[in-house]
């Protein structure tokens, strides 16, 4: 069981509407060094999400840059 949680921590049917705040591209699950997160898809923007307790962190001040 806890092996799904990490990897899907969020529900499918949201994960599908939900959007880069900061350029509105679609967002994929990765697994970042401090957990999971959601990463922007587009090549120019790419900023990485944290997810806290199954709960997606999209505040553009707080995602993690692209190396």
């Amino acid at each position: 069981m806890t092996e799904q949680a990490s990897t899907s921590p969020i529900e499918p049917w949201l994960r599908e509407i939900l959007r880069c705040p900061a350029c509105r591209s679609e967002l994929r699950d990765a697994d970042g060094e401090q957990g999971p997160e959601l990463v922007c898809t587009s090549a120019t923007c790419g900023l990485a999400y944290r997810i806290e307790d199954g709960v997606p962190v999209l505040l553009v001040d707080e995602a993690r840059r692209p190396a």
